[in-house]
């Protein structure tokens, strides 16, 4: 084989094993910082994995938020109707959380029924519910109006 061909395919193929590296570590860098959501229903049903971060959404449970004595930790229920997941949370909620409303907390499962959240998300206005809220919350009596 001539000089320059054998250089060239060397080239060539380094060029695919370096392209092939970039694509590997850009699709795990990509899997790792995805959030996926899940309904309490899919949480509690164990279709959410205990331990990566996820999104679990819903309504707030009337009554069931419940502040610390000291610091700033909190724990309340979110609901589809469908099912329940019970999040903790430490930190300053959003100025719109109460109960009733629309939310989006990111975190991590400890098990099927409670998340610790790093991460609160209120809607922010009447009208508005997270597109995943809405899909969740899609044939119960909390479903928006068209």
């Amino acid at each position: 084989m001539k000089p320059h061909r054998r250089n060239r395919l060397i080239i060539i193929c380094l060029s695919v094993v370096g392209l092939s590296v970039c694509l590997f570590l850009l699709g795990y860098a990509f899997k790792q910082n995805i959030n996926l959501y899940y309904s309490p229903h899919e949480v509690n049903a164990g279709a959410a994995p205990i331990g990566p971060s996820i999104r679990v959404g819903g309504l707030v449970v009337e009554g069931s938020v419940k502040h610390a004595d000291k610091g700033l930790d909190v724990s309340f229920d979110v609901t589809n109707v469908k099912g329940t997941v019970t999040i903790h949370y430490s930190g300053i909620l959003p100025d719109l959380f109460r109960e009733g409303q629309g939310i989006i907390a990111l975190g991590a499962l400890k098990d099927n029924n409670t998340l610790v959240a790093s991460e609160v998300l209120a809607k922010h206005d009447e009208e508005y519910m997270p597109p995943e809220v809405a899909e969740s919350l899609k044939g119960t009596k909390h479903q928006l109006p068209e």
